[in-house]
């Protein structure tokens, strides 16, 4: 993983939030609440909040009297998350590191985290650090991208990007996001760091967007993609969009662009 794939700063989180969450993080998000949901937890920590997709989805999922501590490790992104979130006195914000979490043991019924894994430097770590947080009979639920290719708006721009960079391509789709999807690894993982009563699913879902430039700017300018890109020609960051857009044009017409997507989706106890 690269210095800059867990840097959400600058525009990054304004666009984040307004072109990708709806995008393909909504959907995803209103299946973790439902899972969280029948848990019926008092006491609820969700871990990589970004900028509060699920945190709303959860909230508005949950009876009062519960309490809920959302954590980013990106300021920028919390920021969004709590800007975007109703008053609400059952949820707590805190700028948290999922690798050294500042809880007491045993004191949540439920973790939950959306599409944070990936970026988690040492997976069985912060898995260790989940189930020193958890009650004993708690609950850990998370997800992961599928591969690309089962993501097929993502697979066509990186595939678009390559034509632009033919030399030295943008990965962090590929590498990032994208790259932590083996159910074999993941259950391992999660073995070593403690857990034993794990359930592994595939759910497809569909992205929908209103356009191809909708598309572009959400990945090319909403996430790590855009320092990548950056890093290669900072001037070229506008072209990168253009072709990712054209590209998705091209395969599903100037108007709304939906295309399939894939996530794994886990529960796990100790």
């Amino acid at each position: 993983m690269s210095d800059t794939d867990k840097v959400f700063a600058g525009s990054i989180p304004k666009i984040y939030d307004e072109y990708l969450v709806p995008m393909i993080f909504s959907v995803y998000a209103e299946d973790i609440a439902r899972r969280v949901a029948a848990r019926s937890p008092a006491v609820l920590l969700e871990i990589a909040a970004g900028t509060g997709a699920v945190t709303r989805a959860v909230a508005a999922a949950l009876p009062r009297g519960i309490r809920y501590v959302a954590t980013d490790l990106n300021e920028p992104m919390l920021a969004i998350a709590v800007q975007r979130q109703a008053d609400d006195d059952r949820i707590t914000w805190r700028q948290a590191d999922g690798m050294a979490l500042p809880f007491g043991g045993a004191e949540f019924d439920v973790v939950c985290c959306q599409f944070g894994a990936m970026f988690f430097p040492d997976r069985v770590k912060a898995y260790g650090e989940v189930k020193s947080v958890l009650k004993r009979d708690g609950t850990f639920v998370f997800n992961v991208w599928d591969r690309i290719e089962d993501n097929v708006l993502t697979h066509e721009a990186t595939i678009a990007l390559e034509k632009l960079f033919p030399d030295d391509p943008p990965r962090f789709m590929v590498r990032t996001p994208h790259g932590y999807c083996d159910k074999t690894v993941i259950r391992t993982d999660l073995e070593r760091a403690g857990f034993r009563d794990i359930s592994i699913e595939t759910r497809s879902e569909i992205s929908r967007a209103p356009s191809a430039e909708h598309v572009a700017l959400a990945l090319c300018q909403g996430t790590p993609l855009r320092s990548e890109i950056e890093a290669r020609d900072a001037s070229k960051l506008q072209a990168a969009t253009d072709i990712v857009a054209e590209t998705i044009r091209t395969r599903h017409g100037a108007g709304a662009v939906e295309g399939k997507i894939q996530a794994v989706v886990i529960e796990a106890r100790p």
